[in-house]
């Protein structure tokens, strides 16, 4: 079932101004609305009827009102309708990384591609999975929502890696450190 849905009215309605909180879209469970032709590829460029959305006040917009349910499907969800989208991978891609120190701990702040900011702690883990042989780094941005790490971040990552060796089996293990505690980017 798909709905026409008028990109044109809500990008009228969308307001230039940074977003400091988001809605509290973990409490909204109306019931499905039926489908939109919103997709998002894994290089998190969101897509309508096929088209690039150029508007980034738009893609915004939705990336605030967008939630991943248990049944790991992803849905833009006001209090009173739900519409299913399409998401390839991980529905956010990691773009730049501030590096600080507070009360004496390295502390890594990752920013999304829609502007989110998220310091890289217990509630915001980063992990690796392999796909294919090749590493895939995630990061998790908020309530069941996850970043893939542009590659040239993972690099950055991966430059100021500690090594590890573990002793009982000689894996050397990189990770990083963040509000103290260590995230491990891969074995060797």
């Amino acid at each position: 079932m798909a709905n026409k849905f008028d990109l044109a009215h809500i990008a009228a309605q969308v307001s230039t101004k940074k977003r400091t909180d988001l809605p509290p879209v973990e409490q909204w469970d109306p019931p499905l609305s039926g489908n939109l032709d919103l997709y998002i590829d894994s290089s998190g460029q969101w897509f309508h009827e096929g088209q690039v959305i150029h508007r980034e006040a738009l893609v915004r917009l939705f990336s605030s009102i967008l939630k991943r349910e248990q049944d790991g499907k992803y849905y833009l969800v006001t209090p009173v309708e739900k519409y299913a989208i399409e998401v390839e991978g991980a529905p956010f891609l990691a773009v730049d990384m501030n590096c600080f120190t507070k009360n004496g701990e390295q502390q890594l702040e990752l920013e999304t591609s829609v502007g989110d900011r998220v310091l890289v702690n217990t509630e915001h883990p980063v992990w690796v999975i392999e796909v294919d042989g090749q590493p895939r780094p995630y990061v998790r941005v908020r309530a069941n929502l996850d970043a893939l790490i542009s590659r040239s971040l993972f690099y950055q990552l991966v430059d100021m890696a500690d090594e590890k060796k573990l002793e009982e089996d000689g894996v050397v293990q990189l990770s990083i450190r963040s509000a103290g505690e260590d995230f491990i980017l891969g074995s060797f």
